[in-house]
């Protein structure tokens, strides 16, 4: 299929000067994740399809004071590129993205400092070598309403693109602006209806950023926006998922013709069945953003070996445990998101789609009790009986002898079969 032109624009723009000739992609799929597991899972599969890795740090995993990973900007490209080197992954299809970068971590200090800082983390994100970078100054800080009004938005975006433009070197960034952002990691309650965001809206964040833009005189980086953030009616909360229903987003998806050069960028999209992913691309939704449903499908693996290591060994399962623990010492991550009687949000902590269980994979507890499990299973072969019991999603795979029935190959499986979908949404047509 041919692509519509101001898709093959925006695509173009984003995976940088190698696409210039060949077939184009009719999408890409956005990891926002800092698992290594998932990266590694990610950059495999893309290796093997011969697409490009998109890969998103987020401003709360990763920023100029580290990030609940630790990880500054550069420590993060250095990771992936470590991750990449060791599989044999090309570098020059391997495209790094900050989302989410504005004031949000720092939401509770006043504008001016919370900006300050925000500023700084652009900085460091566009002086390692990022990409792409979403622009993101929706909330509101301290003493300030929670959404803030479209101009104010824009004018922090724009204030923000103008240090991206000063440290960035021959290769400037791309960017994605939007004033219709989903709150980072899904929604923390039971989502019965969304609004679709209206073509007026859509066309409105595009003149008021062009209009900031201008007026803060970076109108150069308006010309590299490739994409606007909108709800096209996909979310999932602590035990939901909205559905994409392509005849809601119909409208909106007509108004791209009126936007040449952009795409949408869907948010949230985890948990969307492949007809959904695959609609939303074909509407002009050509960046899908995935995180927490990688985590979560590594995390029911996780969970599985768990399972069968108690199995083979006849001792209790030690890893759900361990995080439970983690999870009460630490509660910062989860206590405002999941709400409920003590057993409801203790089902959360665990099995929530929103899966902030995944904040504490890298805490020093997790880590050893993961490292205890896969030294307990080590290179044992799992007998398929119990693959089918415990890890059913993937017992077709390991009985037809696609996946070998041993812990780490089944860890990254999980997140693999996770990924099937968005791979498939946005191959070439």
């Amino acid at each position: 299929m041919n692509l519509p032109h101001g898709r093959a624009t925006a695509l173009r723009r984003l995976l940088g000067p190698g696409s210039g000739t060949g077939e184009l992609p009719a999408g890409i799929t956005s990891i926002c994740s800092a698992h290594p597991l998932v990266i590694e899972a990610a950059l495999g599969r893309t290796r093997k399809e011969g697409a490009y890795a998109l890969i998103e740090a987020t401003c709360n995993q990763v920023n100029q004071e580290g990030g609940y990973t630790g990880m500054r900007p550069a420590d993060f490209r250095r990771f992936v590129e470590g991750i990449a080197d060791s599989i044999g992954f090309p570098a020059d299809r391997l495209i790094l993205g900050g989302d989410h970068l504005g004031p949000n971590p720092w939401k509770a200090l006043p504008a001016e400092a919370a900006m300050q800082r925000a500023e700084a983390m652009v900085a460091a994100y566009v002086a390692a070598g990022f990409r792409k970078i979403h622009l993101d100054c929706s909330m509101g800080c301290a003493g300030e309403p929670q959404a803030l009004p479209d101009e104010v938005t824009a004018a922090r975006a724009a204030r923000l693109a103008a240090v991206a433009e000063e440290v960035a070197g021959g290769t400037p960034p791309v960017y994605i602006i939007g004033t219709e952002v989903p709150p980072p990691g899904g929604a923390t309650h039971a989502i019965a209806e969304l609004a679709v965001t209206t073509p007026e809206a859509a066309q409105r964040t595009l003149e008021v950023h062009r209009l900031a833009f201008a007026q803060a005189g970076v109108e150069a980086a308006l010309e590299r926006v490739i994409g606007i953030v909108v709800q096209p009616g996909v979310e999932f909360g602590n035990a939901n998922v909205v559905t994409y229903r392509p005849e809601r987003a119909r409208a909106l998806s007509a108004a791209l013709a009126e936007m040449p050069g952009l795409v949408f960028e869907a948010h949230s999209t985890d948990y969307q069945p492949a007809v959904a992913l695959a609609a939303l691309v074909e509407d002009g939704f050509a960046i899908l953003k995935v995180g927490p449903g990688l985590t979560f499908a590594l995390r029911e693996a996780l969970y599985g070996l768990d399972a069968i290591a108690a199995e083979l060994d006849g001792r209790p399962r030690t890893l759900e445990p361990a995080m439970e623990a983690l999870m009460l010492d630490k509660p910062q991550h989860w206590a405002s998101h999941y709400p409920g009687t003590p057993a409801e949000q203790r089902l959360q902590r665990h099995f929530s789609y929103s899966d902030r269980i995944r904040y504490y994979w890298p805490e020093p507890q997790a880590a050893t009790a993961v490292e205890a499990l896969m030294a307990q299973l080590a290179d044992r072969e799992i007998p398929e009986t119990l693959v089918s019991q415990y890890l059913g999603r993937l017992y077709p795979a390991v009985a037809a002898g696609r996946v070998a029935a041993r812990a780490r190959p089944l860890c990254l499986a999980a997140i693999d079969a996770a990924l099937d979908p968005y791979l498939e949404a946005t191959a070439p047509r």
